[in-house]
Formats: C-alpha cells, sequence, structure tokens
C-alpha cells in the first residue's frame, strides 16, 4: 500500500512538472510586439477603419442604442487626432529638437487632405502631426487660418481611399433640445464619445483674435480639453458644428461646451483652402443670427453693429443700438443686394460670393419700416 502511494505521488508530480513546461512554452510562443509598432485596424469594403469592434444587433440593446453605435462607427473614421510641437535648438551643442506643444481633435473635410480643426490647436506650433483612425499618422502643412473665427486648415499627403469626409449639414435649423454627439481626443484619450442635447443658441464665443464669434451653439455633451476642433454631429451623423470652447472653473467639463455652428464653417473653409485665408467681399457689418430674426418674424439681414471705417460705415447704414431711454432700436435690415433678394445671413453670404473686393453695389435697406437704397464700395476681408 505504502509503495502504491509512492507510485502516485511520483506520477502526480511529474504531470504538474509536465503541465509547467507547457505553460512555459506557450508563454515563450508569444513575443512581446517590438516598441513604437503601428498596428493597422481591418478596414470594411468601404476602406472604412473598423473602430468599433462590438458585435452589431444584439439582442439586449435597445434601438437608441444601436443608433448611436452606427452613428459612431460610421463618423468616427473621418475624426483625427492632432498632435504639435515646436522645434527648440540646444543654445550649447546647437542640436534640433522637437518639444510637445498640444493635443486636439480634427475632421477630415475631403479626399484631397485637408483636415479641419480650430485655430487655437495649432497656435504657435511649429509642426503637427495628424493621426487618422486607422491609427497612420501624418506629417501635415498649414494651408490656413481664421483667427477671428477660430478655424484652421491642414494638409496631409494621405491615400485618398484611407480618407472619408465627414458628411456636412446645416445649423440654421437647429433646436434647444435636439440630441447632439461629439466625438474628438480628450485628455489624448483618442475615438471618444460623448452624447448630449443642444442646451441653447445664440451664444457668444470669444474667439483667440479677440473677436467674437456669434451664433454659437451650447451644448452639455462632455466636451474637454483635447476636443477642440472636434466635430458636433447631429442624429443624422452629419456636421453641425466644430467644438471649440468649454465653460469651467477647473478646466474640465461642467456641462457646457461650445461650437462654431457648421454654416460659418462651410463659408470659411472653402477660402482657407483657396486663399490661406477669409477672402471674400465684406460689407463692414455684423448682423443677428437667424434665431433673432425668426424671434422678430422678419426677413432679411439685421445689422446689428457696423465696422468702423468700412464700406457700411461709408455708406451710411445703420446699426442696432440702445436709445437714451434703454429702448432697443433695431438697426437697418438688409433685404437686395443689386438683384440678389435677401432674405437670410445665407442668402447675403452667397450674394457676396458674385462679386470681388471694391466692387459698387446698391444695398435696399429696410429702416423703421421704410425702404432705403444706398450705394456701397465692397470691402476686403478684415484680419
Amino acid at each position: 500500500m505504502k509503495a502504491l502511494k509512492t507510485i502516485l505521488g511520483l506520477l502526480l508530480l511529474g504531470g504538474i512538472f509536465f503541465l509547467g513546461t507547457m505553460w512555459n512554452g506557450e508563454e515563450q510562443a508569444l513575443p512581446e510586439a517590438p516598441p513604437h509598432k503601428v498596428i493597422k485596424v481591418a478596414a470594411d469594403e468601404n476602406n472604412s477603419p473598423a473602430v468599433n469592434r462590438s458585435p452589431m444587433g444584439q439582442g439586449n440593446l435597445r434601438p437608441e442604442e444601436n443608433h448611436t453605435i452606427r452613428l459612431f462607427e460610421n463618423a468616427a473614421p473621418s475624426v483625427a487626432y492632432i498632435t504639435t510641437s515646436n522645434v527648440r535648438r540646444n543654445y550649447y551643442t546647437r542640436n534640433i529638437t522637437e518639444v510637445p506643444h498640444g493635443t486636439g481633435s480634427g475632421f477630415v473635410w475631403d479626399k484631397q487632405g485637408h483636415i479641419v480643426t480650430n485655430y487655437h490647436v495649432i497656435q504657435g506650433a511649429d509642426r503637427a502631426q495628424v493621426t487618422l483612425a486607422d491609427q497612420s499618422t501624418w506629417y501635415a502643412t498649414k494651408v490656413g487660418v481664421a483667427p477671428e473665427k477660430d478655424l484652421a486648415v491642414l494638409k496631409i499627403e494621405a491615400p485618398a481611399n484611407t480618407l472619408l469626409p465627414i458628411p456636412r449639414g446645416s445649423s440654421e435649423d437647429l433646436i434647444v433640445g435636439q440630441s447632439v454627439y461629439a466625438i474628438g481626443n480628450p485628455f489624448g484619450l483618442d475615438q471618444t464619445l460623448t452624447t448630449g442635447i443642444i442646451s441653447a443658441l445664440d451664444r457668444e464665443i470669444q474667439s483667440v483674435a479677440g473677436i467674437p464669434i456669434r451664433g454659437g451653439i451650447q451644448t452639455d455633451a462632455a466636451i474637454n480639453p483635447g476636443n477642440s476642433g472636434g466635430p458636433l454631429l447631429n442624429s443624422s451623423g452629419k456636421l453641425i458644428g466644430v467644438n471649440t470652447a468649454i465653460y469651467s472653473p477647473s478646466g474640465a467639463s461642467a456641462g457646457i461646451g461650445f461650437s462654431i455652428p457648421v454654416d460659418v464653417v462651410n463659408w470659411i473653409i472653402p477660402d482657407l483652402i483657396q486663399y490661406g485665408k477669409v477672402n471674400r467681399p465684406t460689407l463692414g457689418v455684423e448682423l443677428a443670427s437667424p434665431h433673432v430674426m425668426k424671434r422678430l418674424g422678419t426677413k432679411g439681414a439685421l445689422v446689428i453693429d457696423v465696422v468702423e471705417g468700412g464700406a457700411a460705415d461709408a455708406a451710411g447704414v445703420r446699426p442696432t443700438y440702445y436709445d437714451r431711454r434703454g429702448n432697443l432700436q433695431l438697426g437697418d435690415i438688409i433685404v437686395s443686394i443689386d438683384a440678389y433678394k435677401i432674405e437670410s445671413n445665407n442668402d447675403l453670404i452667397l450674394a457676396l460670393e458674385e462679386y470681388k473686393s471694391g466692387d459698387e453695389v446698391e444695398i435696399s435697406l429696410l429702416r423703421e419700416d421704410q425702404m432705403v437704397v444706398l450705394p456701397l464700395q465692397l470691402d476686403g476681408a478684415r484680419r
């Protein structure tokens, strides 16, 4: 009996040793990935990176969850991670080194490799790199900037089949309470989705140039440092704004974020791509937002302010102001430029596309229920 126990004990020890040898052998068969190796994410038949690898259509997911998942999977390949750096030369060795400057977000504008972001994301940087959703990283060149609108365009030489431009919507018909979705890289955590609603419209955002950006979108979708330059989407997955700022005493999301409306982006970015700056002729006026005009029940473009020394100032256009009793007196409402009928701010922007700086036009204004026609020479863009 004692001999049998001894034999069983030896067999047991031998089995444990054999299993241990197999375990060690399996671990040795999985070498560590080399440092800095770029692992490509599998692409689908449309060449879109599969950024979300969770199974779709699970029975325990609600329809609204599936909708959010699909929206993210469709939009995330258009969102980029931007890192910037400064070049420094050592005083003693004269060696040149790169020092990290900051990070932010951006999104693909077109198949030519143009990437849209905030101006303050690249402000003061010497170099920028753009990382796409497939984890490929590209050095970027600066194409154009508009500090007064906090927008900038970079360009990368990536293959067209890796670039998925984000679909663009409109910000003119937005409603407080509708769902919004923000994708960006808060705190360097790339491909992050946050959701919320539009909390308010017509907010005034202070640009880095000190010029207010009017008509801003306020949202409670979590926006943190690093989200700047990323897209704000509606429930159809279309771009309605560019996330640009947060209101927070601590510097982290406090439920109040701001975005530049896409209607502003849609007319700024083509100019930056073509000219490197905003190059359209201007009237030298600040206009009320479409939501103000809707509340007033009036068509046209209401003049809120007139740029001193600008075209409108020289022509005698009147701004909105408060009289001595504190009553608000509406300024002139532009209703036409030459033969172009103006029923909204967008109509005015589109009409000005037909002219060059210095062109002579006639503008028709509604002033205190009276129609006034003034000659005006268009200004160039003011920086």
